[in-house]
């Protein structure tokens, strides 16, 4: 059931755009429509390398969760890389990232070192949250990231909250507020649809729809699918956007980040996307047969499109892909081995963290 994407709005008409790919998608490689932008070399081994250090990163904290050197959950953010890398390529220096437990690839794309997103995800003091969040409780204020955040929707609401406080300081920042299609029929979602609209807040509202949430297809858990609608009833646009595609990311990124900064309120995209891995480290992904991933990797896989395109269109060589990539390694090995032999936290960092204390003259 291919959707075609689209552009709704309060009494405007669907616009098409290109089609993404669905479960019963046809053989073949997805057609590049004439509305897809294109990009230069540089732009393209930018959203390489970008989205190849997430894959890799991913693919390690898989392999270390195996081992028993990640505990709790982990949610790994394979095939998803376009759209977070589509979506930093289209912002400013100072806008915002706020996503739920699925962020690994969010903190990487902000800027984040990988040295202290895996030491987190071990439990290290030299993690972001000092080894006491784990995989779904990460921050940086110094990378404008906000989370990393455990409850379904939560930081839909935060994110909010962040749109409110630029639109008060003036600032002219944006944030980004990322969540799935599980979590778009929270009510707090629509709670926050409300007031960022009434208030005309600068966010952007990214539903990263993997078709799954926690296992349990779209069409048997949403009656309204096209959740580019979702915001029909508020007055607040949206569009649906092919999620694999890095270019298509970026290009509708610009539009719904710049329609926030100038004052005309939240813009909602529908990120049409697919998670290679189960919902979590410990869910066997059943509900989906092993042809329909197979065939999601081979005819729509986010970075060997870009591959594709740097070798025939910009003559990239393979020695120079394998040297990225084998830096990219390289990134990712270091990080795993910081975090293997890092000590954990003291015992006293139970009491930190936990109170604000006032300001001292």
């Amino acid at each position: 059931m291919a959707i075609a994407a689209r552009k709704t709005k309060t009494g405007a008409p669907a616009k098409a755009a290109a089609k993404t790919p669905a479960k019963s998608a046809s053989k073949g490689a997805a057609k590049t429509l004439s509305n897809v932008p294109t990009f230069n070399k540089e732009e393209e081994l930018h959203a390489y390398r970008e989205m190849l250090l997430i894959r890799r990163f991913e693919e390690k904290a898989g392999q270390m969760y195996g081992m028993g050197l990640i505990g709790g959950f982990c949610h790994l953010y394979i095939g998803q890389e376009a759209v977070v890398i589509g979506m930093q390529m289209a912002s400013k220096e100072g806008d915002q990232v706020i996503t739920g437990y699925r962020d690994h690839g969010h903190m990487l794309a902000c800027g984040m070192e990988s040295r202290g997103v895996m030491a987190e995800l071990t439990g290290r003091r030299g993690g972001y949250s000092h080894g006491k969040g784990g995989s779904m409780h990460m921050f940086s204020r110094e990378k404008n990231f906000y989370g990393g955040h455990g409850i379904v929707g939560a930081q839909v609401s935060l994110g909010a909250g962040l749109g409110f406080a630029n639109r008060y300081r003036q600032d002219g920042r944006v944030s980004m507020a990322y969540f799935g299609d599980g979590a778009a029929n929270q009510g707090q979602v629509y709670e926050s649809f409300n007031m960022a609209e009434l208030w005309k807040l600068p966010v952007v509202f990214v539903i990263e729809n993997n078709r799954y949430a926690m296992g349990t297809s779209v069409n048997r858990a949403s009656a309204q699918t096209d959740f580019s609608k979702r915001g029909v009833s508020f007055g607040i646009p949206g569009e649906q956007v092919d999620g694999m595609d890095v270019r298509a990311v970026r290009e509708a990124a610009s539009r719904a980040i710049e329609h926030a900064r100038s004052g005309k309120g939240p813009y909602i995209l529908e990120m049409q996307t697919y998670r290679y891995r189960g919902h979590s480290m410990s869910d066997p992904a059943k509900y989906r047969s092993k042809d329909e991933v197979q065939r999601m990797r081979e005819e729509h896989d986010p970075i060997e499109q870009v591959r594709a395109r740097l070798t025939r269109e910009h003559k990239v060589g393979e020695d120079e892909l394998k040297a990225i990539d084998a830096k990219v390694r390289e990134i990712v090995n270091d990080a795993a081995e910081f975090a293997t032999h890092d000590p954990e936290p003291d015992p006293s960092e139970l009491y930190t963290d936990i109170l604000l204390e006032p300001a001292r003259a």
